[in-house]
């Protein structure tokens, strides 16, 4: 696709923001969320831009005649009958004297707001290029409010920010707790949205709140963390208050070379001749494997300090929650299991053994036991050394299979890009994103983007590291 010359001057007019109720009464209570959802680092803002190409019908941002195909119009619509659904988003999320989040019931609304920007969406690439910063613009922020009544405030739920180009393009800018739900349960949410806006008179999955299905209790045998204070690699790059944010593009012809290279790596290392059918890697270990060492070099981390990788594994289809969650669950359901090695061990053993104890480790996640286990101490409130700042943790959360685009695509407009906006927490060095391709590069089929954010001066290496995996011989 040909791209007009990146536009550089951002400039939105933005209306004043409203709130947006449900649609018709709901009911008034304060809701409790789970373990999972009270952990502390999940109280942090989740802000993604989702990009569409202009809609059949489409309208010039100064054309009062055709408001109906207003997209603000729509989405605010559609946001407000979604919200009879999914009422606890209409809510106030408040902290507690015990330390826990609720949810305050009573249909305050979701704060939303309109904008207009100066330029149209092909000046910005959709937002498919490797400058990710236009995003922050067109991002909600959803900030904390003090109370009068309450001396521990609130935040909403969530919030949403229309944006309509020139070209009659829009984006729309989701800031969404995470504390309220996961990814696959803002997809749920989000294709509920994209249902009503396109007529349906009610979504095809209805919400399921149940929460207390992943509550933990207090235990005496809490999972310790592997790494301590001490123990701990840092970085002469952190921490600093000034990163950058980019997202590289890996095609599926370098993946394959990667994942041919693994296997002969395993049958040099075993003198077995193994065939690439015989040894399985998927996608997310071989390459999660590769990206996690080439981080920890382009931070420059001591050799003899610990770094580990947090694996995200879901449990709506963990055969081993009996009986399993709901359809329609929509809050957090997910361990984070950790693969830990000092920097020495992950630089010098091969690379295949880096997989293998990625795959095993997910395997661990996936256990009845290690999942009760770590909702518990969730719940019994372990403290741990927060090392996320100094770069010796690393997050890997696979976006692969949240069905974002598809599930937004119901036939009113065209979704084509979805995309982290680097700020809150997908602006943080622990955090790296594996994520579809959008629907604008036909080069990319099957392959995964990589959003990540670095020091100024780590981006250089790891850059080097991402071009050398191009090069991979199988």
């Amino acid at each position: 696709m040909a791209y007009e010359k990146p536009f550089l001057d951002l400039k939105l007019t933005m209306e004043d923001v409203i709130l947006v109720k449900p649609s018709k009464p709901t009911p008034s209570s304060v809701i409790s969320l789970s373990t999972i959802d009270n952990r502390p680092e999940l109280n942090s803002l989740c802000q993604t831009i989702h990009i569409f190409k202009p809609p059949n019908n489409t309208i010039l941002i100064d054309d009062p005649q055709n408001a109906q195909n207003d997209p603000a119009l729509v989405i605010k619509e559609a946001l407000s009958k979604a919200l009879f659904y999914y009422y606890p988003l209409a809510g106030r999320l408040v902290k507690h004297a015990d330390g826990k989040l609720r949810i305050h019931c009573n249909a305050y609304g979701v704060p939303f707001l309109e904008a207009i920007a100066n330029c149209k969406l092909s000046c910005l690439h959709y937002l498919d290029g490797s400058d990710t910063e236009n995003a922050k613009h067109l991002a909600f922020d959803n900030p904390f409010h003090e109370d009068d009544d309450d001396e521990n405030g609130y935040q909403y739920p969530l919030g949403i920010k229309v944006t309509k180009f020139l070209c009659g393009g829009f984006t729309v800018g989701i800031g969404a707790s995470h504390a309220v739900f996961d990814g696959i349960g803002g997809s749920q949410f989000f294709e509920a949205m994209a249902e009503l806006a396109s007529g349906k008179s009610e979504p095809s999955v209805k919400p399921v709140w149940e929460r207390e299905r992943l509550n933990g209790s207090i235990t005496e045998h809490p999972l310790l963390s592997p790494m301590d204070e001490a123990s701990a690699a840092v970085s002469p790059y952190l921490p600093t208050k000034t990163l950058v944010h980019q997202c590289f593009k890996v095609d599926s012809e370098s993946i394959k070379r990667l994942k041919k290279s693994l296997v002969k790596e395993i049958s040099y290392s075993n003198n077995i001749n193994y065939s690439l059918e015989g040894e399985s890697f998927t996608t997310f270990e071989a390459l999660g494997a590769y990206v996690w060492r080439s981080r920890t070099r382009a931070l420059k981390l001591n050799y003899d300090g610990k770094t580990s990788l947090a694996i995200v594994v879901g449990l709506r289809r963990n055969h081993s929650l009996i009986p399993p969650l709901p359809e329609g669950y929509y809050g957090n359901a997910f361990v984070d299991p950790k693969v830990v090695l000092t920097v020495k061990e992950l630089n010098e053993k091969p690379l295949s053994h880096v997989v293998k104890m990625i795959k095993e480790t997910k395997k661990l996640g996936f256990s009845k036991e290690y999942i009760r286990n770590a909702i518990n101490t969730k719940e019994t409130k372990i403290k741990h050394f927060d090392y996320q700042g100094i770069g010796a943790s690393m997050v890997l959360s696979s976006w692969m299979h949240l069905g974002m685009l598809e599930n937004m695509n119901k036939g009113w407009a065209k979704p084509v890009n979805m995309v982290p906006a680097p700020c809150n927490m997908f602006g943080t060095v622990g955090v790296c994103i594996f994520s579809p391709p959008s629907d604008l590069d036909p080069s990319m089929n099957g392959g995964v983007r990589i959003f990540v954010s670095l020091p100024n001066d780590a981006m250089p290496m790891f850059k080097e590291e991402m071009e050398a995996l191009m090069l991979v011989k199988p």
